[in-house]
This record gives C-alpha cells, sequence and structure tokens, in this order.
C-alpha cells in the first residue's frame, strides 16, 4: 500500500494537467479589416469620394499602428482605377506595422490588360486564393474574380471562359461581379475539411458578398453558401463590393459585408478580435460596432 499511495499524487497531476490541456481555448486573434479604399484621381462622383481615400487610408494606418495586431485586410478594390493609383496607396498600406493583406476585388483589375494577371504580384499576394493561420483560427482569402468580364485580358481563354459561364450558367449576372471556378471550389473545401477536422474555426475573405441575396453578390453565391453549410468550422464570410454594408445569419454562419471607405468625406474601418466563440468589432467611422456569436 506504502509505494501504491505515494504515486496517486503523481497520477492526479498528469491527469490534471492532461485535463487543462485538452480544455484550453484557442488563443485568439486581434486583426483589421477595410473595404473599398478606391483610390483614384478622379472628381467625386455621388458619394464617391475617390481623392480622400488618400488621407483616409493614411489616417487609418496611423491608428493602427498604435495597436497590438496580428495583421490587417484589405477587403479589395484597393484603387478605382489605373495602376498608377496603386503607386499611391500602396505605400500607406507597406507603412503599416502588423502584416497586410490583400483580396482582389473587381476595381484592381481596371487597369492595362497587359498588367492584369500580374496583380496579385503587384499588391504582395503570395497568390490570387490563398490561406493563413492565426491564433486557432483559419483564413481562407477568395477570388471572386475568376471567372468575370473585366479580370482576364480580352480574347484569352479565360476571359472566353468566363463569357460562356455567363452566358449558361448566370445570364443576368451584373457584369461589376464575378463567380469563384471549380478549381478554387475544390480548394476551398478541401481547406474547410482540414479545419473540420483539425477543430478550428474558419472565416472567408472575399471581396463579393453572398448573402442575403443582393445586387453586388457573387454569379455563384447560392453554389458557395450550400459548401459552407457543409463544414461545422465556418464561422463567417467577411466581404466588401456593397459600400453601405451588410450583415446576415444564415445556417449558423454570419454574412458581414464592411463599409466602404471611399464613400462621403467619414472613413471606415473595423478592429477585430476573434476569441472564445465570438467575433467582436471595433467600428470606426461609418463601421458599427458588431458581436457575432460563432456556431
Amino acid at each position: 500500500m506504502g509505494p501504491m499511495h505515494r504515486t496517486l499524487p503523481s497520477i492526479w497531476i498528469a491527469l490534471f494537467a492532461s485535463a487543462c490541456l485538452s480544455t484550453k481555448e484557442p488563443e485568439g486573434t486581434t486583426f483589421a479589416l477595410i473595404a473599398d479604399c478606391q483610390y483614384a484621381d478622379a472628381e467625386t462622383s455621388g458619394a464617391r469620394e475617390y481623392r480622400l481615400s488618400e488621407g483616409k487610408l493614411t489616417r487609418c494606418v496611423e491608428h493602427l499602428n498604435t495597436l497590438e495586431l496580428d495583421f490587417v485586410v484589405h477587403l479589395g478594390d484597393f484603387i478605382d482605377r489605373d495602376a498608377a493609383s496603386f503607386e499611391v496607396v500602396g505605400p500607406i498600406f507597406s507603412g503599416l506595422r502588423a502584416p497586410g493583406r490583400h483580396v482582389l476585388g473587381n476595381h484592381e483589375f481596371s487597369i492595362a490588360d497587359e498588367l492584369k494577371p500580374r496583380v496579385h504580384e503587384i499588391l504582395g499576394m503570395p497568390a490570387r486564393f490563398y490561406e493563413f493561420q492565426q491564433g486557432g483560427w483559419r483564413f481562407l482569402v477568395v477570388d471572386g474574380n475568376e471567372l468575370s468580364f473585366y479580370a482576364h485580358p480580352k480574347g484569352s481563354a479565360e476571359d472566353l471562359e468566363s463569357r460562356r459561364y455567363h452566358a449558361e450558367v448566370v445570364p443576368g449576372g451584373a457584369g461589376w461581379n464575378g463567380a469563384v471556378g471549380p478549381e478554387q471550389l475544390t480548394w476551398i473545401d478541401e481547406r474547410l475539411s482540414a479545419a473540420d477536422a483539425a477543430g478550428e474555426p474558419a472565416i472567408l475573405l472575399c471581396h463579393f458578398p453572398i448573402w442575403p441575396e443582393a445586387g453586388h453578390n457573387l454569379w455563384n453565391a447560392s453554389e458557395m453558401r450550400e459548401l459552407l453549410a457543409r463544414h461545422p468550422s465556418v464561422a463567417a464570410w467577411v466581404s466588401g463590393h456593397n459600400h453601405a454594408g451588410d450583415h446576415a445569419l444564415w445556417n449558423g454562419i454570419h454574412f458581414w459585408t464592411v463599409r466602404g471607405m471611399l464613400d462621403t468625406e467619414e472613413s471606415a474601418y473595423a478592429i477585430v478580435t476573434a476569441k472564445d466563440g465570438r467575433i467582436e468589432s471595433d467600428g470606426f467611422g461609418r463601421e458599427p460596432d458588431r458581436v457575432l456569436s460563432v456556431r
């Protein structure tokens, strides 16, 4: 009895340590979201204050640099037109202390045809679509321009396939939207399956919304939603494109559209903390605060 009695404390200590490890929550992550800076050296059109975006982005970066952030994401439409616009806002974004990441929007391709295949390189992206992990969360950056009227040189194989797809699958789809192609859909399915298996909540970042129904949505929004619904890891789809912003819950998934920085004299961006089964956002300017509970 003596030897057995002496070993009990170490056994209980080991069990206790194991239990603590198995119930440990992911550490979480804090990051910033900006949508539709959409700078251009152009006159104001309606609510679109193109030239003011340079100053808005500068002040936003100055604010973000006072915070401890894991990364910053621009959700597409960094510029409105002309490759020269990248030279104005690109260095501002590069001044971030935290790593800066880009999502491709439709206006990134309002440039010369010969530059369109290189847009992701100009923005410093590893690829047109990619994933990264931070603080126990998985992020998928989605390219919603893969099938579109504007993202490929005229007459290229990609351009012709996009036009065939639109005519046969979504003949009523707006020309300023696009679709995710079959190869990327397979990649998303595989990466979300990996997130399911690892028990990692996943956030997908795309320029285009997919819910609720609206004129700004991906051409194949319903196909994408059906894919997401198969994966319990999916916490949110975060987008830009609709400058008015939006939020809706469908099948336990949050669909959050961040308001566009471009519109009006007031800025818009968000500081987000994803932790403990919640996505909490402090909105600045026109972007409201949000608290989203994750399934």
